[in-house]
């Protein structure tokens, strides 16, 4: 599966962790302070994902993800026996991607850990790339219908990025928000309407099929109906 690399300085805590991320055939690598989650880190590069704990000696997890951002878009989530919206927010703009706070279900956390392991272009097969004839090109930043270009802006492919992640999954305007314009945004939430409204435009018919509007939430990218 994945390798996921667990840092927590209560033992007790980074046992369960890595017990249940086993049990799902993930491999896991274990660090007792920050320092050491940055060197496993660097002998690790492949690593899918990080779960840090911040409140640790030597580094906090705060820090331990600001220097890994400074690298790399691996997927980051935060343990914290704290729950102030403050510690959350330096959190997010440290550049986690989930936060936890203890105590937790470790079950929950494993669901939340395969969540951002869906979510993360680099974690997904080449083969899941196409969808009914729309062809999503992470790392080449390009999108193609039926072999034909289509020429998407950053904020637009960001948006069918993440809606493809999760096939019928209902997105709110927030959560898209959140994830393509970032949680230092504070603009109105119609902006979404009208980057959408253009992405549908541009897709065509494909668009018109698949990317659906859930009224009173959001939007989500609707399978391909088995047809008769």
């Amino acid at each position: 599966m994945s390798k996921i690399i667990v840092a927590d300085d209560e033992q007790l805590i980074r046992k369960l962790l890595c017990d249940f991320l086993k049990k799902e055939n993930h491999t896991v690598l274990e660090a007792e302070d920050g320092e050491k989650a940055l060197e496993l880190f660097k002998r690790n590069p492949d690593a899918n994902l990080l779960i840090l704990d911040i409140m640790m000696p030597e580094t906090d997890g705060w820090e331990v993800c600001r220097r890994i951002r400074k690298t790399s878009d691996v997927p980051i989530m935060l343990l914290t026996a704290r729950s102030q919206d403050f510690d959350q927010i330096t959190g997010f703009e440290a550049g986690a991607d989930d936060y936890v706070t203890k105590p937790f279900s470790p079950a929950v956390v494993v669901k939340r850990v395969e969540a951002l392991l869906r979510r993360n272009p680099a974690n997904r097969s080449e083969k899941a790339n196409d969808y009914w004839g729309l062809n999503i090109n992470s790392s080449a930043h390009e999108v193609k219908i039926g072999g034909k270009g289509i020429e998407l802006t950053l904020k637009e492919f960001k948006i069918l990025e993440l809606l493809l992640s999760s096939v019928g999954r209902a997105y709110s305007r927030e959560q898209l928000l959140d994830s393509v314009w970032g949680f230092d945004y504070f603009g109105d939430t119609r902006t979404v309407d009208s980057h959408v409204a253009r992405l549908r435009t541009k897709l065509g018919g494909w668009g018109e099929e698949h990317l659906k509007t859930v009224y009173g939430v959001g939007y989500k990218i609707q399978e391909k109906l088995n047809e008769e």
